[in-house]
Order: structure tokens, then sequence, then C-alpha cells
């Protein structure tokens, strides 16, 4: 299996990057890695690194990359030869398996769509992201977590119809539950947005839906599945994110103005450790671009090694799922089986904004 690598995208690229595919390249036996960026720079890193790696990697040179505060209708129009271009044409040729990047998220998600094409039926692609949960499956899928700020309800079907088939052919949960993401649990509850899609997923045969899950109980894992829209879900993550990294601080500032605070970490540490672990970001790499003819998966812009190794892993396991063939069938049916009611829910939404207004 082929992996093609921005090797130029993230805050910390190309070093951070070229570390996390030698990572990947020795722990998962079956993936080669293309980095796609500017020749000597990699040549560089990979240089410093060593070892005996390098039968497992390739370079493919690219003139130019995008910078992350790039706008995305701007790289549409230029940067025609940047790494993420390069990256994405070996997939939609069949040279690469997969594309992974930690670089511009708002620009993979551009250049995918023009690239790659969507599959039949989507009309917006989502980012989809793995998040801890307390729940003896241990995690749960969140969609849309920043590819569309604004949705239709239509838009948030299919986000819950492609959540369900990754969480099936990717996470091997036989019947995933899905939830929508709203501020109380009963039907009436939330925006207009959300309260004209409920119905809408209620009556979907494509998945199992379960109703409203609120964000007091997201990391329960009361739904396998959670549906937003991308302005929603990304605050939640990076939210979360902060909240976690700022308990943590705390937790290191309390323990070490104490003696019996440091006894008591000692005697605790590995199951501190693994609770960091579980916490942390970078455990869970990258998140797949789902909606695409191909298979791309979005890294933090922050992404470390693991993070990046990680997000290669992610990669790979989304090329095995196959889920792309499941998303197709799945989300023609549920679009088929509302066509009836579709007019009739546009009209509400109209006369809900006209009332609001």
């Amino acid at each position: 299996m082929i992996i093609a690598v921005d090797a130029m995208g993230g805050d910390y690229a190309p070093k951070e990057v070229v570390k996390g595919a030698v990572r990947a390249v020795s722990r998962l036996n079956d993936v080669e890695v293309v980095l796609v960026g500017d020749k000597l720079s990699i040549e560089k890193e990979l240089n410093y690194i060593g070892g005996g790696y390098y039968s497992k990697i390739s370079i493919l040179h690219s003139e130019e990359h995008i910078e992350m505060d790039d706008h995305p209708s701007d790289i549409i129009r230029g940067k025609r030869k940047s790494s993420m271009h390069y990256g994405l044409k070996m997939v939609r040729e069949g040279k690469a398996d997969a594309f992974f990047t930690a670089g511009n998220s708002g620009a993979a998600m551009a250049v995918a769509m023009v690239t790659l094409g969507l599959l039949e039926g989507v009309s917006r692609p989502a980012i989809g992201t793995i998040l801890p949960s307390s729940s003896p499956k241990g995690r749960f899928f969140m969609l849309d977590v920043g590819a569309n700020v604004d949705c239709k309800p239509e838009h948030l079907l299919t986000f819950a119809v492609m959540g369900s088939a990754y969480a099936k052919k990717v996470l091997k949960i036989p019947k995933p539950t899905v939830g929508l993401l709203s501020n109380g649990e009963e039907e009436g509850k939330g925006d207009m947005l959300t309260k004209i899609v409920y119905p809408m997923l209620k009556e979907c045969k494509e998945i199992n839906f379960i109703g409203n899950v609120e964000a007091k109980v997201l990391y329960a894992g009361h739904a396998d599945v959670v549906v937003c829209d991308g302005f929603a879900g990304n605050i939640v993550i990076k939210t979360s994110q902060s909240v976690a990294k700022y308990m943590f601080k705390l937790m290191r500032k309390e323990i070490e103005a104490s003696l019996i605070a440091k006894i008591g970490a000692l005697l605790t540490k590995n199951a501190i450790m693994k609770v960091r672990k579980k916490a942390d970001s970078s455990q869970y790499g990258g998140a797949p671009l789902l909606g695409v003819k191909g298979v791309c998966v979005i890294g933090h812009g922050s992404s470390n090694e693991i993070a990046i190794a990680n997000g290669i892993r992610v990669a790979k396991e989304t090329v095995i799922g196959k889920m792309n063939e499941a998303i197709t069938d799945d989300v023609k049916d549920a679009l088929s089986s509302i066509v009836t009611s579709k007019s009739f829910l546009k009209l509400l939404y109209f006369i809900l904004r006209l009332t609001i207004r």
C-alpha cells in the first residue's frame, strides 16, 4: 500500500512529517510512503534520522507548498505545483492509495474536491474524527468537525450516513448508533437546522438513529457516531483539547506543591499515563475527509512525529475499510427516501427563518 504524504504541511514540517513517516513505515509492514515536497529539505531530514527504511520511503519533488494562512480559493486558482496538489493527483491517477496532510484543512478539502471529485449523491464532504469515550467501546466518531460551517438539512443527513458507514467499515461496529448534537435530548430541542433534520434522520433506514445527544454526555459514548455542522464540531474538539491540556497542567501544579501528592502521583503513575494517552489527540492521528472519490486524511496543524505516524495509520485503515462503495449506496438510498418530503421540509425551513426574523 502506498500513502502519499504532504511533507510540507503542518507547523513543524518537514522535520516532524519526515520523522513521522519513518516511524510509520517501521511499524506498518505493508505500507510505503511517498513524501511530497521540497526534495532537498526532505533528504536533509532523512539523512539526519538515518536508519534502514529508505527502501519504503520515496520522494516526489514539488516546487510549491501551501501555507496555513493561504485562502482555499486562491490555492485552487494558483499553486498548482504544490505538495498538496501533487499528492492528491497521485491518488486520482492510482499511483497512491491514500493521501495524508497536516497542512491547511480548508485547502485540503478544496483541492481534494477539485482533484478527486465527490462521490455520487454527496454535495458536501465532511471531516470526521475519532474521540475517546468512557463507554466499553472506548471511542466514538464525530463529524463534521470543520469542513462546513453552514449546512443544510440534507448535508447533515449525508454526514450521518457517511459516519455510519465509516463506523461499520473502518471501526468495525456492526450496527453503530447515530446521535445528533443538540442542546437537549428532546426532539424539539436545538436550533432551526437541528429541528428540521431530526425527523429526516429518524426516518432514514440506512442509519440507527437514537435521537439528540447533549454535549454533557458526549464523552460518555451514548452514540457511536455524533453528527453536527462544522462550526459546532470544530468548537467541540478544540475546546475539549484545551480543557484536557488545562487539567493536566493543573494536576501537575498541584502535585508539585505537595510531598504527599508527589508520593500519590508516583504510586498512580501508570494509571495517570494511561489516562493522558487516551486524552492525547496525537494518538488518533488524523481525520478522514469523507465524501470524496479517494482517501484523504487531514491531521492537526500542530501534529508531531507520533500524530503524523498515526495519521498514516488512519489512512491505511480507511483504505482497507473500502467504505466509499458503502457510502455511495447508502447516501443514494437515504436521499431518495426523502424526495417526497423534501419540498415540504424546505418550505418549513424558510417559514421558520421568516418567523425568526
